[in-house]
């Protein structure tokens, strides 16, 4: 393998010169000469604007090396037709590409804050995701971290056969929309052994509008990562513009998220056949800035305008999982005949208030009508070990309720269940949180 520091190339790696122009020209050479590595070395940080991935380039940042992407807008070309700026971009036909090496790549998220408030900062725009690949084959990322991206950090679109192993994301919690890992109409994903900090969801699947030609996201597994995140961890929508299926999550933990595994359909195709085994999940309220309600599983179907269809969810498995959380799962339909074949297996909740945030609250944004994302989509709730509300063909098997001793009004039942068809229990365990209330309630 021939290998091309920037160095050579020109880059002055003080951290304040900006060095876009030498490494491109690395990149450029590396993939004109057949393939090879472009290389970071050691002891310095490069100051970046765009760079354009070519074919058959790893770029090898060694440890103790950093790449920080600039603070200038000016700095960043868009991505493909679209009004979007990233620090690293490859359009259709890019391939055998990978980012390794166990050095740093800097989003620089912390440039594009206009203001702050207690549990959210206010954004500028644009700003720069920190990967946007579209339409490329056999691209992985291995051993290295990523901080602080500025929004979505790692944004696949209508790539295959991807492997992400071992990698660190380590965002600002406080950062909107600054996902982990965005597969979007991607298929043959593998993602494990990765540790991932994220205000917004850490692993996201999704089939974004404009880019249908790529087809479902479908065949991925997720194995082994640790997750926190101030919204959801593992999240299926909520964009669906075509089919999201066949995926594995297992061997997981995910500590202190608003929102743990599952669901999330707002578009008008489907999600079908995901597995999520051998899980630890804790989740906590964070402020309704962020979507989620301390769920540590999560399930829903709902249109997110007026002109929105809404497709179906089905065959979801939720298997041998462990809850800490301060509110239940949670699965709901718009209406019937959207959410069908759900089962909880050997799953366990123990229930019980430790955070500052106010609690007993749904949430279900996005949803029609909403004024500022709060209108209807947030709303005071009691709290159920379960609530299952318009869903068909639901199973809990061996499945267990437990209250702790924090046990604020708002906690009530063990499962709370309305209109759903073919409600299976084996073997269901919980009582409810206070001797004046039943276990379990069932409205039709």
């Amino acid at each position: 393998m021939s290998d091309y520091n920037v160095r050579n190339f020109g880059a002055v790696g003080d951290g304040k010169t900006n060095d876009s122009v030498a490494i491109q020209k690395a990149i450029d050479y590396c993939n004109k000469a057949g393939g090879g590595r472009v290389i970071i070395p050691a002891g310095m940080t490069c100051l970046s604007g765009t760079l354009v991935m070519k074919s058959n380039v790893e770029f090898y940042i060694e440890r103790g090396a950093v790449l920080v992407a600039s603070p200038n807008v000016q700095d960043y070309s868009t991505v493909h037709t679209s009004s979007h700026i990233a620090l690293f971009k490859a359009d259709d036909n890019v391939e055998n590409i990978s980012f390794t090496g166990g050095g740093t790549i800097d989003g620089g998220g912390r440039f594009f804050i206009e203001s702050e408030t207690p549990f959210i900062y206010v954004m500028k725009s644009p700003r720069p995701f920190t990967f946007y690949l579209i339409g490329c084959k056999n691209v992985t990322y291995r051993d290295i971290t990523i901080r602080d991206g500025a929004l979505w950090t790692i944004r696949l679109t209508g790539c295959q056969d991807v492997v992400i192993h071992g990698i660190r994301i380590l965002n600002d919690l406080k950062l909107p929309n600054n996902d982990g890992i965005d597969l979007d109409h991607c298929q043959n994903v593998r993602i494990s052994d990765c540790y991932i900090e994220s205000g917004d969801d850490c692993i996201c699947f999704k089939t974004y509008k404009g880019y249908e030609r790529f087809g479902p996201c479908e065949n991925i597994t997720v194995t082994g990562c640790t997750m926190v995140s101030a919204s959801f961890a593992i999240n299926a929508g909520c964009e669906v513009k075509n089919p999201i299926r066949n995926i594995v999550v297992d061997s997981c933990i995910i500590r202190s998220s608003h929102r743990g595994v599952g669901v999330h359909l707002s578009q008008e195709s489907n999600v079908e056949n995901i597995l999520f085994n051998n899980l630890i999940i804790e989740t906590r309220y964070y402020n309704p800035s962020w979507w989620g309600a301390a769920e540590p599983i999560y399930i829903s179907a709902a249109p997110w305008t007026e002109e929105d269809n809404v497709g179906y969810v089905r065959n979801i498995r939720f298997s041998n999982i462990i809850c800490r959380s301060e509110n239940g799962a949670f699965v709901m339909g718009w209406k019937q005949g959207i959410i069908e074949d759900i089962m909880f297996e050997n799953v366990k909740i123990y229930l019980e208030k430790w955070s500052d945030e106010p609690g007993g609250r749904h949430d279900i944004r996005p949803i029609p009508g909403e004024k500022n994302g709060f209108a209807q989509g947030v709303y005071s709730y009691p709290t159920a070990g379960f609530y299952l509300k318009n869903a068909k063909n639901v199973t809990l098997r061996n499945c267990e309720v437990v209250w702790g001793k924090t046990r604020p009004e708002y906690f009530r039942y063990a499962l709370e269940s309305h209109n759903v068809k073919n409600l299976s229990l084996d073997n269901f365990k919980g009582e409810a949180a206070h001797p004046d209330k039943s276990e379990a309630i069932f409205i039709e």
